[in-house]
C-alpha cells in the first residue's frame, strides 16, 4: 500500500516485528471515519471482555460528572482516553 491514509483494516498488513509496525504507523494514518467507525462498533464488540478496576469514588465522581458534560457515557470516554494514551506510549517509542 502506497503511504497515505488507511480507509479499511484490510489494507493494514501483518507486520513480522514492531519496527515494521512503527515504520508503517509513521508513514500512513487511520482516516477519520474509519477511527470513528471502529470506536463506535467497538463498543458493541463481541470480542470484548469485562474487566474490574478499583479506583477511588471521588475520582469516578469527577470522570461521571466530566463525561455528563460531554454527553458521552463515561465507560466509553475512559476506553477513549485508554485508546488515545496506548497510541501515544506506541507513537512514542
Amino acid at each position: 500500500m502506497a503511504t497515505g491514509t488507511v480507509s479499511d483494516w484490510d489494507d493494514v498488513p501483518m507486520f513480522d516485528s514492531e519496527q515494521a509496525e512503527a515504520i508503517f504507523w509513521s508513514e500512513n494514518q487511520v482516516d477519520l471515519r474509519l477511527m470513528e467507525s471502529s470506536a463506535a462498533l467497538g463498543s458493541e464488540s463481541s470480542e470484548s471482555i469485562t474487566i474490574t478496576l478499583r479506583m477511588d469514588p471521588r475520582m469516578l465522581s469527577r470522570i461521571k460528572r466530566l463525561a455528563r458534560s460531554r454527553f458521552l457515557n463515561y465507560q466509553s470516554m475512559i476506553k477513549q482516553w485508554l485508546s488515545e494514551r496506548m497510541e501515544k506510549e506506541l507513537k512514542d517509542r
